[in-house]
């Protein structure tokens, strides 16, 4: 049998872990661009955090594990949490162990940097899923339970067709009563854009922030953002193409909670949709939302079906 050897990422390893991570994750290829850019530049990428299994010369596997070491907003490093955001291990060398070491290492790692609670695989702003997909890796998710990982919550991913899209006529009437009663529906404004990412990171979370600013900053196109305002400030906003510039993903999304029940949700997934059709895309997808929150159950309305379910895990570390 040959033998396997655990280690830290060098540089040379890059080309092979883009190769070996799509033989191992088939349901979910990568690119060696955007493993560069979300693993390798990450301002909290440690070498050492990404355990690499090396057989006969070869990537066999990895797991990374990764702690912050600058505060995804303020000052908060988030000190008791760390991160796995993702493991594998090539179809030859499975059933070995392999994965389970590897975790361990990954484990090893955060504890020796003061980590008390570590999830999976739910880091941001780099995350690649929102957490294990027990259907497509069941291996995988059952070597995770092993080490003492439970469920957190199973967010879901859904996917629209837009081909044959048409704006329904209440959504219209809705919004025309909405604009009647003082709103605004319409892309920001320069002087608007601060406000909006506070508006973005401070009522739903910091990433969502991050994610206006990031894809301001990379030039997405102005109305591909949608805001809705009233009295003076923000209520609301959807956007398109703000991750990794894919245009057909939808989001970030979110209606502030005082104006929830006034249909502005509703307003801003369709006007939203209709771009996206105007722009000629043929479908609109996210990864993330509760299968039973307010937020599931809009999509659903809107003819968004299920595609995935992940489950967000955690373990605590002794």
């Amino acid at each position: 049998m040959t033998e396997t050897t655990i280690r830290g990422f060098v540089p040379h390893d890059a080309r092979d872990l883009v190769n070996a991570w799509n033989r191992c994750l088939p349901h979910d290829p990568i690119t060696a661009g955007w493993f560069r850019d979300s693993v390798l530049l990450d301002p909290n990428f440690d070498p050492e955090g990404l355990r690499v299994a090396v057989a006969d010369g070869r990537v066999a596997g990895c797991a990374y594990a990764v702690r912050r070491l600058t505060p995804l907003a303020g000052t908060d490093l988030e000190p008791e949490t760390g991160w796995i955001p993702f493991f594998f291990v090539d179809p030859r060398h499975r059933r070995r162990g392999v994965g389970r070491r590897l975790l361990d290492e990954a484990l090893g790692f955060l504890r020796a940097a003061g980590r008390t609670r570590v999830d999976f695989a739910s880091y941001t702003p780099n995350y690649f899923l929102p957490g294990a997909d027990a259907e497509a890796y069941p291996a995988g998710y059952a070597t995770l339970r092993a080490l003492g990982f439970a469920d957190l919550y199973s967010p879901v991913a859904m996917d629209r067709g837009l081909v044959g899209y048409v704006t329904p006529d209440d959504v219209r009437a809705l919004q025309a009563t909405r604009t009647a009663e003082g709103y605004e529906f319409r892309p920001p404004d320069d002087g608007e854009l601060p406000e909006l990412i506070r508006f973005a990171g401070e009522v739903f979370n910091p990433d969502w922030g991050e994610a206006v600013r990031n894809a301001v900053l990379g030039g997405i196109p102005r109305d591909r953002i949608l805001l809705a305002r009233t009295a003076g400030r923000p209520a609301g906003f959807a956007m398109y193409g703000a991750y990794r510039g894919i245009p057909e993903r939808f989001g970030p999304f979110g209606v502030d909670p005082a104006e929830r029940g006034t249909g502005l949700g509703k307003i801003l997934l369709h006007a939203v949709m209709t771009r996206m059709r105007a722009e000629g895309l043929h479908s609109s997808w996210f990864l993330w939302t509760g299968e039973a929150s307010p937020a599931g159950h809009l999509y659903a309305k809107a003819g968004y079906t299920i595609t995935r379910r992940f489950h967000v895990m955690r373990c605590r570390l002794g």
